[in-house]
């Protein structure tokens, strides 16, 4: 019989939750919007996944924030209030039954494109996820490399190459994630123009904001190439919705800057979209948990 994972990605807007078979195929999913705090996050997960733990063996939970090496939420920004210090594995344990996993959501998602995605077979990867924050993961031959404290990939906190003085999620100044998210792009065009829009919306109207984010983006993901010389840069998350509006700026701001070395790499569209969370958490799970 096929052992399957129950996976959740926590998000700061959304939680989903599925089964995950070892080829990475989702066999399910539901979701809920995400609450306010700690507390009633981990009630949420427990209420959309426990009726799936019976027909799991494992669970693998991506989470928004640095994931510590025992399941704790080492430290998150502002877009899950209360969750910093979060002991996810303990409590999912007790909820569900199951053994847990807990990483960073974005290393699920950089997971998902290594083994399954645009990213299969890369020996080196750079997985950059643009949504409602800024993130990112470096594979190695499948593998997500997550560093000693587990913020290895977290290219939306590098300085951008801005000086407006624009608070980011974290706190600090001028990050990446300051100017180039889904919400600071709404921001941006807001300021702009005085009209606060959705940002398919401003997708719609072909806003500058768009491709001013888009080359802070490329200038940052050639600096982060030049660093570390992978095979494929991935661009996943809701703001790559806006495709060519801003996936064409991004790319020329990268040729632009980038090293020769790796001035061929190419930049793709990554391939699981919003399952890729999910579908990471579960092989990350079944991997390493499963006998």
């Amino acid at each position: 019989m096929t052992r399957l994972a129950l996976a959740v990605d926590i998000g700061g807007t959304k939680i989903a939750a599925g089964l995950v078979a070892p080829d990475g195929t989702l066999l399910e999913r539901r979701r809920t919007p995400t609450p306010g705090r700690g507390p009633e996050i981990l009630r949420a997960v427990a209420g959309l996944a426990g009726p799936l733990a019976e027909r799991a063996a494992v669970c693998g939970i991506g989470t928004a924030g640095t994931v510590d090496p025992t399941g704790r939420i080492a430290s998150a920004t502002d877009l899950l209030a209360d969750w910093a210090g979060t002991d996810v594995k303990g409590a999912a344990e007790r909820a569900l039954g199951l053994p847990v996993l807990v990483l960073n959501d974005c290393h699920a998602a950089g997971a998902a494109e290594a083994r399954a995605g645009a990213a299969r077979g890369a020996r080196t990867a750079l997985v950059v996820a643009i949504g409602t924050g800024v993130g990112g993961a470096v594979c190695a031959e499948g593998r997500v490399l997550t560093g000693v404290s587990g913020t290895a990939g977290s290219i939306g906190h590098l300085p951008a190459p801005a000086d407006a003085g624009v608070r980011c999620s974290c706190g600090a100044l001028d990050h990446v994630e300051a100017y180039a998210s889904g919400p600071a792009i709404e921001r941006a065009h807001r300021e702009r123009t005085g009209q606060a829009l959705p940002l398919a919306e401003i997708g719609r109207l072909g806003s500058p904001v768009i491709g001013e984010a888009a080359r802070l983006m490329g200038r940052v993901l050639a600096g982060a190439a030049n660093l570390i010389d992978p095979d494929v840069i991935v661009i996943a998350g809701g703001v790559s919705m806006l495709g060519a509006a801003l996936l064409g700026p991004m790319e020329a701001a990268y040729r632009a800057e980038v090293l020769p070395g790796p001035s061929a790499v190419p930049l793709r569209r990554a391939r699981l979209g919003e399952d890729a969370g999910l579908v990471g958490a579960g092989l990350e799970a079944l991997s390493r948990l499963v006998p």
